[in-house]
């Protein structure tokens, strides 16, 4: 009964349970750390996944992480630093002894060996390179030379290849036989004679095949190869269109160099997401919680400037409008509503269009339809909310006039927000801006200036 009730709870944990680190866990280890228990800070990490360590590391402050390190000395793994952010990363690196540092990435593939070399200062970068066979570094300082967020860099080198004559049994035997195969892979690529790739085969076909079946008779209906120059965002947005597993790469005479599996396409895609929301933030594309005051004061600042030229030109606007505010002291209380109001609807239309910007489903064959349900939403919304402050106008201030004023106002501004909010982007876009980056300002800037103008330039004509 007991074990019952036991096997219940378990099964009723949350994915949080299951999944995050808990504070207990973190506790413990921080225990051992303080006792300097190096064996029971091994038992107590040894279950852990790599990217559970990694949460751990970018937890705690940098004294006890510095402890945790040297006392888990040559127990540090490898897959440990890819799971890492950035620029804790630099830090652990700093603090791990070169030998711990040799040990923890002989075994990484060499994608990964690439990714941790890119963030190393020269001696460093040596000193790995040193320890690595000579095959294996001069696959590492190829991908090296290429553009930095390219292909090239994504990909491993690691690549199970086949003539694309072979049969079944053939590929069977060559994998049994193989003492290099890499320690996860999802195809065979075939390739020509010319060591062109021209095909992929599952390995679940491979296996479901009979041996003397032909591997070309039994390819993948989808196959998309990559250049080892082509962009890494557009590697990660041909992997989630077309649902790839694994593409191979290859160079400029077309011969096959590697290939880039879905683990690293999705961790570009996560990559350029979340510097898309941080851009639209404004608060740099490389912000993270474990930045320092400076580094974060230093990102968000020039923004917080960008934003305060916006609000000095909405306040010229305002200031031609200094006697009739002086007036009609209500337009003074009213105008925020309406800016605030153009600049939240401006920014759901501009979210849209930088995420559909992003994912490229806004294009040059539906940007106008886009563009009129924008401004027609736009419109419905400003009617459905000008009835409600032109009604709060007449019973806040009873006059009739300021509510038609500010209802008339209100669509205005909703109109020209979602115009705004879908326009500017695809303006930047064509200029070569990126569009997370820029059109925050210039979206925030037209609808207050608009919002005010409308407001103020409205309640001139109709009120005094």
């Amino acid at each position: 009964m007991a074990e019952t009730k036991l096997q219940t709870e378990a099964e009723t944990e949350t994915p949080e349970q299951d999944y995050a680190l808990s504070r207990e866990d973190v506790g413990t280890i921080l225990a051992c750390v303080e006792a300097g228990d190096r064996d029971s800070l091994v038992t107590a990490m040894e279950d852990l996944h790599a990217a559970d360590i990694a949460d751990l590391l970018e937890q705690i402050d940098a004294p006890k992480r510095e402890k945790v390190i040297a006392l888990y000395g040559k127990e540090f793994d490898g897959e440990i630093l890819t799971e890492l952010d950035e620029n804790i990363r630099e830090e652990v690196l700093a603090v791990l002894s070169p030998q711990v540092l040799v040990e923890a990435v002989r075994d990484l593939d060499s994608d990964d060996v690439v990714d941790l070399l890119e963030d190393l200062e020269e001696p460093q970068q040596e000193a790995i390179l040193d320890a690595l066979d000579d095959d294996d570094r001069a696959v590492v300082e190829q991908s090296l030379s290429y553009p930095e967020t390219s292909a090239g860099r994504l990909m491993q080198r690691e690549v199970v290849m086949a003539p694309d004559h072979w049969t079944v049994g053939e590929a069977i035997d060559f994998l049994r036989a193989s003492d290099d195969l890499p320690e996860q892979f999802y195809h065979i690529t075939l390739v020509d004679p010319r060591m062109k790739p021209v095909a992929n085969v599952t390995l679940g076909k491979l296996m479901g095949s009979r041996r003397e079946v032909l591997l070309k008779d039994i390819v993948e209906g989808t196959f998309h190869v990559m250049s080892v120059t082509q962009d890494e965002a557009d590697v990660a947005y041909a992997f989630n269109q077309y649902h790839l597993i694994s593409a191979p790469v290859v160079d400029e005479e077309e011969r096959l160099v590697g290939t880039i599996t879905i683990d690293d396409a999705m961790i570009v895609l996560d990559e350029e997401h979340e510097e898309d929301i941080l851009r639209l933030a404004g608060v740099g594309e490389e912000s993270s919680l474990s930045d320092n005051v400076m580094e974060t004061t230093k990102q968000r600042l020039p923004w917080l400037a960008v934003n305060l030229v916006t609000a000095i030109l909405a306040s010229l606007v305002i200031a031609q409008f200094e006697a009739a505010i002086a007036q009609v002291v209500a337009l003074a209380v009213l105008m925020p509503i309406v800016a605030s109001m153009g600049g939240n609807a401006g920014t759901q239309s501009l979210t849209v269009a930088v995420r559909a910007l992003a994912t490229k489903d806004l294009t040059g064959a539906n940007v106008w339809r886009v563009i009129r349900r924008e401004c027609i939403v736009g419109l419905l919304n400003g009617v459905v909310f000008a009835v409600v402050m032109g009604i709060v106008g007449m019973v806040w201030f009873g006059s009739p006039a300021l509510g038609y004023v500010i209802a008339t106002a209100m669509v205005i501004n909703l109109v020209v927000a979602g115009l705004a909010g879908t326009g500017i982007p695809i303006i930047l876009e064509k200029l070569k801006v990126d569009p997370a980056l820029a059109s925050g300002a210039f979206v925030t800037t037209v609808t207050d200036v608009v919002g005010f103008f409308a407001f103020l330039g409205l309640a001139v004509i109709v009120l005094l």
